[in-house]
């Protein structure tokens, strides 16, 4: 593997082109395993295996109204209630209590009265609102098993959950369920110019990554079990990297309850200066580096290495949009290989700009979709964020250029636009518009 810092002459001996960053990062590795999930923390994940009825569902017959459980004609002697119930006889009951024993029906509430008989012993009766012949049998009863059987499949493997399915998964009486793997991920601020609020002054800048990386971690798969800053010292990187447990909670290590992230993103220190320890921490953790520099603008400096361990490390650069760069060409495919799923796939757009060639260099640039164009957004330097926070994804222009409505690929943002392309609109019927028309021209076929 490339060795430490220093060594700037060997420096991108891996590099890859932009194509070839996102095959090796797709091809670094396979799915995790299944495993169970708190139903607290379900909901979003994919259901790895069925999940059947434990039991009928629901698992007693039950009242569907407030009223009496009742049997046979009235009126009826008043019993106590859960009490068996035999003939003319009738007890009280709420919404979802259990039927007693000899129950036929249930009266609604509004539908009886009490009153007293020629003894004066309380009686139930029909009221003055009930129908005629109410209650039928088995009216307002909800029977045992019928939402489900016992062994009956709820939900099927591959399921996405949300709340309605965690919820299923409860009343059915699970406390956790199988999901698909998904890594978890450990991010690493670093620099000690970065300020955590307010305007920063001279020679420093205030913090994004806290609000970028985590929702496109999550986007594409990830979760983020662990969230660091650190300054620029040896050790504070050799710890944080290193994410192993630590009884003491000393920086760096993690709950000892917790297992270690598969990914550990780091923001910054994949360069060659004094204070970049990115590669000589990978070295000295015995890993080895799969991606050493991709060769695209922005995000040029970005790293992906593996322990032996199996967990990966991913080193973004220290600008905002090179690393948004950096993470969605070869953090996306790697979360993908990871989750079991395909990278995304890119849409071909024509291109609203034509671009001179850059030899050997792929440009990934935000973009807005103008017109059913790919236009390049303004304010797309590697440490501004206006262009991509307006941006419907990005662009790759490839290293031979693009002519004005070439096709051009495009990667999505979670944020952004679809980027299918529409169908056309049917062509309208009756007369070509005349050029003298005065009337408005209708422009909604265009996706402006």
């Amino acid at each position: 593997m490339t060795p430490g810092p220093q060594a700037a002459d060997s420096h991108h001996a891996l590099q890859h082109s932009w194509a070839e960053a996102r095959a090796a990062a797709a091809a670094a590795a396979g799915p995790l395993p299944p495993s169970s999930a708190p139903l607290a923390r379900a909901s979003g994940r994919t259901l790895a295996g069925d999940l059947v009825a434990l039991r009928d569902m629901p698992h007693y017959a039950s009242s569907a109204m407030d009223g009496w459980a009742v049997s046979g004609t009235g009126p009826w002697i008043l019993a106590e209630p859960g009490e068996p119930l035999h003939a003319h006889q009738a007890s009280t009951i709420v919404t979802g209590g259990a039927l007693p024993p000899g129950a036929r029906a249930v009266l609604r509430r509004e539908h009886g009265e009490v009153a007293p008989d020629d003894d004066g012993l309380p009686h139930l009766r029909l009221g003055p609102a009930a129908p005629p012949g109410s209650p039928s049998g088995g009216a307002d009863i909800r029977p045992a098993g019928e939402e489900a059987r016992e062994g009956e499949v709820l939900l099927r493997s591959g399921t996405d959950l949300g709340p309605a399915q965690v919820a299923l998964a409860a009343l059915a009486g699970y406390d956790e369920v199988p999901v698909t793997g998904r890594p978890l991920v450990k991010l690493v601020r670093t620099g000690g110019e970065v300020t955590e609020a307010g305007l920063p002054g001279p020679g420093r800048v205030r913090d994004v990554f806290s609000y970028l990386i985590p929702p496109l971690v999550e986007a594409y798969g990830g979760i983020l079990a662990a969230h660091e800053k650190i300054g620029d010292g040896a050790d504070e990187w050799a710890a944080a990297m290193a994410d192993t447990p630590s009884a003491s909670g000393a920086p760096g290590g993690h709950d000892g309850d917790a297992p270690p992230a598969d990914v550990v993103i780091t923001t910054g220190g994949t360069g060659l200066g004094g204070s970049d320890y990115f590669r000589a921490t990978v070295a000295e953790l015995g890993g080895r580096l799969l991606i050493d520099g991709v060769a695209m603008r922005p995000g040029h400096p970005t790293v992906l290495a593996e322990l032996p361990d199996g967990r990966f490390f991913l080193g973004l650069p220290g600008n905002p949009l090179a690393a948004v760069v950096g993470l969605v060409t070869v953090g996306e495919p790697l979360f993908a290989a990871l989750c079991g799923r395909e990278p995304l796939a890119v849409v071909e757009l024509p291109s609203g700009e034509a671009f001179e060639a850059e030899l050997k260099r792929t440009r990934v640039l935000p973009f807005r979709r103008m017109y059913g164009m790919a236009s390049p957004a303004t304010g797309i330097g590697s440490g501004m964020l206006r262009g991509l926070a307006r941006a419907d994804g990005f662009m790759v222009v490839p290293p031979h250029g693009l002519e004005l409505a070439q096709p051009v690929a495009c990667l999505p943002l979670p944020w952004g636009r679809p980027l299918e392309t529409a169908a056309k609109p049917a062509a309208a019927k009756g007369r070509r518009r005349s050029v003298a028309a005065k009337g408005p021209v209708d422009w909604s076929g265009l996706d402006a």
